[in-house]
C-alpha cells in the first residue's frame, strides 16, 4: 500500500474513533433527572424530546423507546409530549434501603438513527415512613433495692427513611421514677436508655407503666411509641408488725381445754416469702408453757391444760411475729384467770 493510501487509512480510523467517542459521550450520562418517591403513576420526570432535541412528529416514525435495565418498568416516554413519566409508584425505602443516594437507569433507544441515550433518575426521599419500634410493649423488672442513676438500655426505633426523615429524638412520659438519657452510637445512632431518679418502693407501687416516643425531623414529624412496664421486684425491706403491742385476755378457770384464748395478729408488707408470718412464744415462765400453745402459722393461742385460779390467776407470755428474711417483731400477752366457785369451805380446828 502506498503512503498515501496508508495516510488516508489512518484518517478513516480517526474519525471512526471520533463519531464513536461523540456516541459514547452522549450515550452516557446524557439526561439526570430528580423526582421525590411516591409520585402517582403518569407523574412528570422530564421533558426528554426538549432535552435532546427531538422533534414531536417525528418521535413515533424514529421508533423512540425506553429500555429499562432492570426487570420492572418504572418509566414510560409520553409520545404526544415527548415527557418521561412514571410508570408505577416509586418506593424508594423498598428499592434501596440504607442506601444514600438511590438511582435509577434507563435508556433511550432511537432506532430509526442507531442512537441510544442513558438516563439516570434520582429518586428523592420523602418523611412517608414514622418510627416503629420492634416490641410495642417493653417488660423491665427491677428490684427496690436498685440504687438511683442505674440504667437500663431500651430498644430503639427503626426508621427506613434518611436524614432528618430518621429518628431524631425520643421522649419519656409517665413517671416521676424514671428519666431518659440519649447516648451517641458508634454508627451515630441514638440509643436510649431508662434512668432510676428516684428510689423504688414495690409496698408504694409494685408497676410503673411508662411511654417511650420516637420523633423524626419531619414537619410535621411523625412518631413511634412503645409502652414499658417496670414490675418492681420485693426486696425484704419491711418487718412484721403486730397489730397491738399488748394482748390482753380474761379467761374464767374453768375454761375448756382446747379453747383459743386469744388470737396475735401480726403483717407484712412484703410479698412472697419475705410476707410470710409465723409466730412463736419467745419468753415464757415453765408453768405457763405447759398450760398454753401458739399456732405457728395463725396465731391463736389455746388452752392445754386446766386452769385453777388458786394455783395462778396471772401469765405473761411473749410472742415474736418473723417473716423468711429474718425480720422480727415481738409483742406481750397477759392471761388473767378469773375465779370461779368451784371450791367449798373448808372447817380448820
Amino acid at each position: 500500500m502506498s503512503w498515501a493510501g496508508r495516510r488516508w487509512g489512518r484518517r478513516q480510523r480517526a474519525v471512526l474513533w471520533a463519531v464513536l467517542l461523540a456516541a459514547w459521550e452522549a450515550a452516557w450520562g446524557q439526561l439526570r433527572y430528580s423526582v421525590p418517591e411516591e409520585l402517582p403513576k403518569g407523574s412528570f420526570v422530564g421533558d426528554v424530546a426538549k432535552d435532546l432535541g427531538l422533534q414531536l412528529p417525528e418521535l413515533s416514525d424514529r421508533g423512540v423507546r425506553i429500555a429499562e435495565r432492570s426487570r420492572k418498568q418504572y418509566f414510560f416516554l409520553h409520545r404526544k409530549t415527548g415527557h418521561l413519566v412514571t410508570a408505577e409508584r416509586i418506593d424508594r425505602e423498598q428499592l434501596c434501603e440504607r442506601v444514600q443516594q438511590c438511582v435509577l437507569r434507563c435508556e433511550l433507544i432511537v432506532e430509526g438513527e442507531m442512537k441510544v441515550y442513558d438516563i439516570e433518575v434520582e429518586i428523592k426521599d420523602i418523611n412517608d415512613n414514622a418510627p416503629t419500634f420492634r416490641e410495642a410493649e417493653i417488660e423491665l423488672r427491677m428490684s427496690e433495692t436498685t440504687a438511683p442513676g442505674s440504667r437500663f438500655l431500651l430498644p430503639d426505633a427503626h426508621d427506613p427513611d434518611l436524614g432528618q426523615h430518621s429518628v431524631q429524638s425520643y421522649e419519656l412520659s409517665g413517671d416521676e421514677h424514671f428519666s431518659l438519657a440519649v447516648q451517641a452510637g458508634p454508627g451515630g445512632d441514638q440509643r436510649p436508655e431508662l434512668v432510676l431518679a428516684k428510689a423504688l418502693d414495690r409496698e408504694e407501687a409494685a408497676f410503673h407503666e411508662l411511654l417511650l416516643r420516637a420523633m423524626d425531623g419531619g414537619d410535621p414529624a411523625r412518631t413511634g411509641t412503645a409502652r414499658i412496664r417496670v414490675t418492681v421486684v420485693d426486696a425484704n425491706d419491711n418487718a412484721p408488725v403486730f397489730s397491738q403491742a399488748e394482748y390482753t385476755v380474761r379467761v374464767p378457770e374453768d375454761v375448756p381445754v382446747g379453747s383459743v384464748l386469744v388470737t396475735v395478729t401480726a403483717t407484712d408488707a412484703d410479698e412472697g416469702p419475705n410476707g410470710q408470718v409465723k409466730y412463736s412464744i419467745q419468753k415464757t415462765t415453765e408453768r405457763a408453757s405447759q398450760i398454753f400453745q401458739l399456732d405457728s402459722r395463725t396465731g391463736a393461742i389455746t388452752l392445754l391444760q386446766s386452769l385453777d385460779f388458786e394455783e395462778g390467776n396471772s401469765y405473761e407470755l411473749e410472742v415474736q411475729a418473723h417473716d423468711g428474711g429474718g425480720l422480727f417483731d415481738t409483742a406481750k400477752v397477759l392471761v388473767t384467770v378469773t375465779d370461779v366457785n368451784d371450791n367449798a369451805p373448808e372447817l380448820t380446828v
